[in-house]
C-alpha cells in the first residue's frame, strides 16, 4: 500500500468516518463515560488499544478463520485483548478502573470494534488494518474527549477533575446528566455534519461486486436487484 493510501486509511476514522460523530456507533460508552474528561479519555485509549490489536490479529488470521465462524472468532479475539487491557488498567490505574466499571468489559461487544473487524480487517493487510484501527481509535478518543470537555466544563465547572472557579456560578448541571449528554451528542453530530457535508464519501449505488459472498450467492433476484440499483 502506498504511503498516501496508508495515510488516507488512518485519517478516515478521525473526521470523514468518525465512528461516533459520523457513523453513529458506540453510543452506549459515549453517553455513559463522557461526564468526566478522565473517564472519557481512558475509555478512548482502552478502545484504541483493543481496536489496533484486534484488527492486526484478525487480519493475520483472515485466511484461517472459517467463514461460518467469523463473528464468534472475532469476539474471542477481541475479548482476549479486552481482558489484557482491563488487567493493565486495574493494576496501574485503579481509579480509572473503578470509574469505567462494566464499560471496560463491554468493549468486547462494541460495534465499532466488531464493525472494523468485519468490514476492514477481514479483507485487508496487517499494516492497513493496524492503520484503520489507529485512525478509528483516535477518532473515537477525540470525539469522547471533546464531548466530555463540554459536559464537564459547562456542567460541573471543572476540567479533568480540577475546579474552574470562575465557572462555578455559571455551570449547567443538566449537562452532566443523561439528557444533557444526549443534547451535547446531538449538537456535535450536527456540527460535524455541517463541516463534512459534501466531503464524506457517500455510496449512491449498490451491487454484488466486491461482496465476499457473491460467488456462493444462489439468490438470482438479489443479484439482479443489486445490479439494477
Amino acid at each position: 500500500m502506498k504511503q498516501k493510501s496508508s495515510l488516507s486509511v488512518m485519517l478516515n476514522g478521525i473526521i470523514k468516518e468518525n465512528p461516533v460523530l459520523v457513523l453513529i456507533l458506540g453510543t452506549c460508552p459515549t453517553l455513559a463515560t463522557t461526564n468526566t474528561v478522565n473517564g472519557a479519555f481512558g475509555m478512548g485509549i482502552a478502545a484504541l488499544a483493543v481496536l489496533v490489536c484486534s484488527n492486526v490479529f484478525i487480519s493475520l488470521l483472515r485466511k484461517v478463520i472459517p467463514e461460518s465462524m467469523r463473528i464468534p472468532c472475532y469476539i474471542v479475539i477481541i475479548a482476549g485483548f479486552v481482558t489484557i487491557v482491563k488487567m493493565l488498567v486495574q493494576a496501574f490505574m485503579p481509579s480509572l478502573y473503578e470509574s469505567l466499571g462494566v464499560y471496560l468489559d463491554l468493549i468486547t461487544v462494541n460495534c465499532i470494534i466488531l464493525g472494523r473487524a468485519e468490514m476492514f480487517a477481514n479483507k485487508n493487510t496487517v499494516v492497513a488494518s493496524a492503520l484503520d484501527g489507529l485512525g478509528m481509535g483516535i477518532g473515537f478518543t477525540l470525539a469522547l474527549t471533546l464531548m466530555s470537555t463540554i459536559r464537564e466544563v459547562f456542567g460541573a465547572a471543572s476540567f479533568a477533575g480540577n475546579p474552574i472557579p470562575f465557572m462555578e456560578n455559571y455551570k449547567i448541571e443538566f449537562l452532566t446528566k443523561a439528557p444533557g449528554g444526549l443534547l451535547v451528542y446531538g449538537l456535535l453530530i450536527a456540527l460535524i455534519y455541517v463541516i463534512t457535508r459534501g466531503k464524506a464519501p457517500v455510496k449512491t449505488s449498490f451491487s454484488c461486486e466486491g461482496c465476499p459472498h457473491a460467488a456462493s450467492c444462489t439468490t438470482v433476484n438479489c443479484q439482479r436487484e443489486g445490479a439494477e440499483n
